[in-house]
């Protein structure tokens, strides 16, 4: 006869106190169980909440209630024998020395939660067929490391077992709210498996970027096989936890200068506060908002400004931190060290970041100047472009993420939508071939026309608005608005005549510090190129929000004269048609690509090969892959060709497509 499986999973809730936190007990329910009579002593004990466990059947047919005295079987994950000896099956399940792989508490036999066969957040099924070592993705998650999403008094918990440990966190990452339940657990750092943020199992404190906050975390207690968990409803009510901050004293006359109004001037504030800096912060932007998720700005078109802030201006006025909007600097004093800004105001300060972002490529084409012809860099110009594109027509200039975001958003508003671009796949350079071609193929199928390995060489217009598009080609497209999105330039032009350091394009450069080659003078972002560890440390910039938080973390750090270098993985994506193409890493200048899985199915995994080894990977509904990669990559491991071409995603666990 098999053993019995759990059926559910029901939780009982007691509390001593009003006072004293909530305590939740974990029970598993499942067929074929008989239950004892419950004590008279234990049915009237004070300290139970007692809670109708629902269809937990005695066996008079009769719903039960749990009670001290019963003993309803708990979540055994513990892996602990009635003798307290724990072993390792050759499967990596938890066995005592009698079960055989189920775990034995007296003399009641309890089957292993479910989460043993359905290898929930596991990747052990990937192994090399052309080494004798196994790939280096196998060692991210130990046979006795799983993922569990719980019910917590209705509230989502995320319960962790690391090998005899257990812990309770938030269970939705801060970020977009992912799963992290299907996330990549590597030792105490746990991987978000949609954008790559990272939180550690212990404290639940944010480790990498693109989330800001961290996530909460539990008390968990083990005894006798039960698991108890101890939290604060207003803790299980969100999964974000902010993290504490020094305060601002007015005795410290030091002023940190941020200029810049993104997430890399925002997470260097923060981190600064974090760190107990206690003077002056100022952040000065030209813009009009606090800092915002601008990677929206193309992919939800209909957000209003405050939809898209990552924090509100309380926010930042309670941590100390000063934010001057419309405040474009126009040069810097680096001897002095002072700022002087557009309105003729200056600044001083002691250590300076700059961080102003970059900004689109102008068209230079007869008729450039027509009305109607946009970029698309703020919130209030992702609103024009909407109102203006709503069932007319529309060119969009470059298929880069930002071009391909935009036609994908306005497939189903514009009248018509033409592309445009030099390459004969969208980015190209930046995914390939094989991506460029599925993404151009989903778009066609929404009405979106492609003008490929063509370009734009004159608009002309009617009463100063554009309303046609002429190509190198020579094809005429109608054209009532048209989005340019090519190229990208560092905002330094600020800068020109003074001694720090640029490239001929006009980035900043930095070393491993986040340090220009002036003396208390950070720079990070958009606006920086810097030594890239997948590209042998070859200086490169990125222009991905997570590499731009991580530069922000790090120069607040070393801003504090704390030496530490930068140690981050690049992680981005884009979305089209809601589906979400992930990417992690540094393709510049691969020479081959290994593809897994279909692109036809819209179903795959992109390795990216340069020198014989992987440095970038791409992929579309196979998460978490790509952070489980970008965690290889963390670690300075190397996957080769033939462990790339030895993978098989077809055994991937079954995930939550996004």
């Amino acid at each position: 006869m098999s053993p019995p499986r759990w059926k559910n999973v029901h939780y009982t809730q007691f509390s001593i106190t009003s006072s004293v936190p909530t305590q939740f007990l974990l029970f598993y329910k499942y067929k074929h169980r008989s239950f004892p009579t419950a004590s008279p002593a234990a049915a009237g004990s004070v300290a139970w909440n007692r809670q109708l466990l629902p269809g937990a059947a005695s066996p008079d047919g009769e719903e039960r209630c749990a009670t001290r005295e019963e003993h309803h079987q708990p979540w055994a994950g513990s892996g602990q024998s009635s003798c307290g000896e724990t072993r390792v099956s050759p499967h990596g399940k938890a066995a005592d020395r009698s079960s055989g792989g189920s775990l034995t508490q007296g003399t009641d036999q309890v089957p292993e939660p479910p989460w043993q066969d359905q290898n929930l957040g596991l990747l052990e099924c990937l192994t090399s067929t052309s080494s004798q070592q196994p790939p280096a993705w196998t060692a991210m998650t130990p046979s006795l490391k799983r993922l569990l999403e719980v019910m917590v008094a209705g509230y989502p918990v995320l319960l962790v077992r690391n090998r005899m440990e257990f812990h309770a966190l938030g269970s939705k990452c801060p970020h977009y709210g992912a799963p992290l339940s299907k996330g990549v657990l590597r030792g105490d750092r746990l991987r978000c498996p949609w954008h790559g943020a990272c939180f550690n199992i212990r404290t639940g404190d944010i480790e990498e970027y693109p989330a800001l906050d961290c996530i909460s975390c539990f008390k968990v207690t083990v005894e006798d096989g039960k698991v108890f968990i101890t939290a604060k409803k207003k803790d299980l009510e969100s999964s974000l936890r902010v993290k504490d901050t020094s305060r601002r004293c007015l005795l410290n006359r030091n002023t940190m200068l941020l200029l810049g109004g993104g997430v890399a001037a925002l997470v260097c504030a923060e981190t600064l506060r974090q760190e107990g800096f206690t003077g002056r912060i100022i952040m000065a932007t030209n813009e009009k908002h606090v800092p915002y998720d601008k990677s929206k700005l193309s992919k939800e078109m209909n957000l209003k400004a405050e939809d898209v802030y990552l924090r509100k201006p309380e926010f930042l006025e309670a941590q100390g931190i000063e934010f001057w909007t419309e405040k474009e600097a126009v040069s810097v004093d680096f001897q002095k060290q002072k700022v002087r800004f557009m309105d003729g105001s200056s600044q001083k300060y002691h250590q300076l970041l700059i961080a102003t972002g970059s900004h689109c490529g102008f068209l230079k084409v007869p008729g450039a100047d027509l009305q109607n012809i946009c970029t698309l860099q703020t919130p209030e110009e992702s609103s024009k472009i909407l109102e203006l594109a709503t069932g007319k027509n529309l060119v969009i200039v470059g298929a880069s993420f930002i071009g391909m975001e935009v036609a994908a958003f306005l497939s189903d508003k514009a009248g018509t939508i033409s592309v445009v671009e030099r390459e004969e796949f969208p980015f190209q350079h930046a995914l390939g071939p094989q991506v460029g071609g599925v993404t151009m193929k989903m778009l066609q199928n929404k009405g979106v026309k492609f003008h490929m390995k063509t370009e734009l060489c004159e608009l002309k217009g009617k009463d100063g608005k554009v309303t046609e598009a002429v190509l190198a080609n020579g094809e005429n497209l109608p054209a009532d608005v048209v989005v340019v999105g090519i190229g990208s330039t560092p905002n330094s032009a600020f800068l020109k005549g003074t001694s720090i350091a640029r490239d001929d394009k006009g980035a900043i450069l930095v070393n491993l510090h986040m340090q220009t080659n002036i003396p208390n003078v950070f720079a990070a972002g958009d606006v920086v190129t810097f030594p890239v560890a997948l590209l042998d440390g070859a200086r490169s910039s990125i222009h991905h929000q997570q590499v731009a938080e991580a530069h922000g973390h790090c120069a607040a750090l070393n801003m504090l004269k704390r030496g530490k270098e930068l140690h981050t993985v690049p992680y981005f994506w884009t979305t089209l048609l809601g589906k979400s193409i992930r990417y992690a890493g540094c393709g510049k200048g691969y020479t081959d690509t290994v593809v897994k899985g279909s692109l036809e199915q819209q179903k795959f995994l992109i390795f990216y090969i340069r020198d014989g080894h992987v440095t970038a990977a791409a992929s579309l509904n196979c998460d978490p892959m790509v952070s489980l990669i970008a965690e290889v990559f963390y670690l300075g491991k190397q996957i080769s060709k033939e462990e790339a071409e030895a993978c098989d995603i077809g055994n991937i666990p079954s995930l939550a497509q996004s």
